[in-house]
């Protein structure tokens, strides 16, 4: 059985994207299936132009809805070249 990792709600009301300074939220149940479906389908890449290597339990999105930042094992990889543009 595989452990559930969580962001905790204080760290994501700190972070931002570190392209545009804007605030972040947690992804929801309906963003994280849309994302994992475009993954599954093959037709995902982050802005490195990698595929990522697996669906996303967790995903912060930036406030205007235009970028996903993956959260791994609980913590958030605010990198540029690790998101996507959704």
């Amino acid at each position: 059985m595989s452990e559930k990792y969580t962001v905790k709600p204080d760290l994501v009301e700190i972070l931002v994207c570190p392209e545009t300074k804007q605030p972040v939220h947690l992804a929801s149940g309906d963003e994280l299936a849309k994302i994992n479906a475009r993954i599954a389908g093959g037709d995902l890449r982050n802005r490195g132009g990698s595929a990522p290597e697996k669906a996303f339990d967790e995903a912060l999105i930036r406030e205007d809805g235009t970028v996903a930042y993956p959260v791994d094992d609980g913590i958030p990889v605010m990198l540029i070249e690790e998101s996507i543009e959704l």
